[in-house]
């Protein structure tokens, strides 16, 4: 029990389903060692991810919110027997780095996307470059996403982009409601080499910087690119893998 740790999100049914686990643990034993149990949704595992991005440990997500993409399903009598079966995958973050307009640099991970956002009124214009190629001179949008695989089914697959397979080491930049060019669809690129988006007129046309849910205001020019010295240990249950979440949000994709 005590390699075994329990974070949980503050609501009432987080605060049930840890009262039951922790009563099963009492009973049984988990076989898997330095094992974190998140109780939540998904903005609370990648709250807790980015608080134990040194952690070597396990992280097994229990749902208890509404959708849980990157969760586990609770069940009272299956939850300790699924953990001990599960399979583990590794998953890197984005790290984003701004120089806002007064010249100051903020740092951040994103294990889902970093979001280019218009701050005003006017519709951002920004130009775009994949290492040393330039992916488009002059995007007029109201922002652009950079996802990973693990997120491209999020606000990623909301603005229309790709889903990418866990295992395909790309990133996917898509616009978000773009103007000119009007029909630009985004890029897919490999994760070797590092995305730059420069504001254009950061003085007429202000935009923001989110890595997942962290903002850095009035931004000049945001580099993204794969942190692989980062890497978040996720457990899933053996029927649920999160390759088959992604899979099937594919075969939902083209049905539709």
């Amino acid at each position: 029990m005590s390699k075994i740790q329990i974070i949980s999100d503050k609501n009432k049914n987080s605060q049930r389903i840890r009262s039951s686990l922790i009563k099963n643990l009492d009973k049984s034993k988990i076989k898997k060692s330095n094992v974190i149990i998140v109780i939540g949704g998904d903005g609370f595992m990648l709250q807790t991810l980015k608080k134990n991005r040194n952690s070597k440990k396990l992280f097994y997500g229990v749902n208890s919110g509404n959708y849980g993409f990157l969760m586990n399903k609770f069940s009272v009598k299956n939850t300790i027997n699924n953990i001990n079966k599960s399979n583990m995958i590794s998953i890197s973050p984005l790290e984003m780095i701004v120089k806002n307009n007064k010249n100051k640099i903020r740092k951040n991970i994103a294990i889902n996307e970093v979001s280019i956002l218009r701050q005003s009124r006017q519709a951002a214009s920004i130009s775009i470059n994949y290492g040393s190629k330039k992916v488009i001179k002059e995007l007029v949008s109201d922002g652009v996403l950079v996802c990973t695989p693990a997120g491209s089914t999020a606000y990623n697959l909301s603005v229309h982009g790709p889903i990418l397979s866990l295992n395909s080491k790309k990133l996917s930049i898509s616009p978000i409601s773009p103007f000119r060019p009007r029909r630009w669809k985004g890029k897919i690129v490999n994760d070797k080499s590092a995305i730059t988006i420069k504001n254009l007129n950061p003085t007429k046309r202000p935009i923001s910087a989110v890595a997942d849910n962290i903002e850095v205001r009035n931004a000049k020019v945001i580099n993204v690119k794969t942190n692989k010295k980062i890497k978040f240990n996720l457990l899933y249950d053996k029927n649920r893998s999160l390759q088959k979440k992604i899979k099937l949000e594919q075969l939902r994709k083209e049905t539709n």
